[in-house]
């Protein structure tokens, strides 16, 4: 299941930088039914368990960060500064516990497009990301992407630094969900095809819901991986380019690795049920908007019926 038939060259991350932004802002307004119910459950996120039910800022500490342009500079911790030679910003724990950590998978496999889809994995997973952003930061919700050294926010400037972070930032084999910290009742929204090995998987996802987030993975896949329609002699590559395959009669395989994927699936939507977390699929050939829909539905607790032309 690792193997894939070759893939095209990536785009660079200046060119997806640049066209991200405008796709994810894009796909937040693609039509006003759309929007309305888009609206309408991000709003049940931030008013149900997940929103803000705080009297006041608090006063648990929960961490020291590190400062990021917008940040106001009475939130500076300056003792602690002196001490680092690092501007910090002392944040407490109400602060974190309303944000959205969005994440989009980066890996070696994500560059993967077959002839039937428009786009790679690795766009469409970043521009749900940052769609998910522009929909919560619309609702008032505080966004950021995991483990990024951006502060958590709701204004124009926190979702620059989600889609600067997803589309270049992260490490470039970025595969699964890196190690961060997340305060108590926050949420992750995780974004990726998720084929690695179970155990991997369940170890990063299992090292977020222990501190208490709750979330939901998107499991994005080209549609060539979910129906294998290759036949005839074919080549697989394996994403990093260290192992590769030749099927003299592709079509054989096709039976064992319907059932390997679906095996697979099966295991991680086991694996997350019991953390309390959901699962959804999108493929790459379908449109962005029902898949966005999905997401929130999830977080929110209230699935939305979307309109045919829109189910992800």
């Amino acid at each position: 299941m690792a193997l894939a038939p070759m893939s095209r060259p990536p785009v660079s991350p200046d060119r997806r930088r640049e066209a991200l932004r405008p796709r994810a802002q894009a796909l937040s307004e693609v039509s006003p039914p759309l929007l309305i119910a888009a609206d309408r459950v991000a709003q049940s996120l931030i008013q149900g368990e997940h929103g803000r039910r705080r009297a006041g800022p608090g006063e648990d500490f929960w961490q020291y960060r590190p400062y990021s342009f917008g940040d106001a500079a009475n939130r500076i911790d300056w003792r602690k500064s002196a001490r680092t030679q690092k501007l910090l910003i002392r944040e407490n724990e109400w602060a974190a516990t309303n944000t959205l950590h969005i994440w989009a998978a980066n890996g070696p496999g994500m560059a993967f497009r077959s002839a039937m889809s428009p786009v790679s994995k690795r766009d469409r997973a970043a521009l749900l990301a940052v769609a998910a952003g522009v929909i919560a930061v619309r609702a008032g919700e505080r966004v950021t992407a995991l483990a990024s050294p951006h502060a958590p926010g709701h204004t124009r400037l926190a979702l620059a630094n989600l889609a600067d972070w997803e589309a270049s930032g992260q490490p470039p084999d970025a595969g699964l969900p890196p190690a961060a910290r997340v305060a108590r009742f926050s949420t992750c929204l995780l974004v990726g095809d998720f084929l690695e090995p179970l155990p991997e998987i369940a170890e990063a996802v299992t090292a977020l819901a222990a501190q208490g987030a709750r979330g939901h993975v998107m499991q994005v896949l080209d549609p060539a991986e979910e129906v294998f329609p290759y036949s005839g002699r074919t080549r697989f590559e394996e994403p990093s380019g260290r192992d590769s395959m030749t099927a003299g009669r592709a079509q054989t395989l096709k039976a064992a690795y319907t059932a390997r994927l679906a095996s697979h699936r099966a295991g991680l939507k086991d694996l997350l049920g019991k953390l309390g977390w959901s699962l959804s699929l999108h493929r790459t050939d379908r449109p962005a908007a029902g898949a966005l829909l999905t997401i929130f539905g999830a977080l929110s607790g209230h699935p939305v019926d979307l309109p045919r032309v829109a189910q992800g």
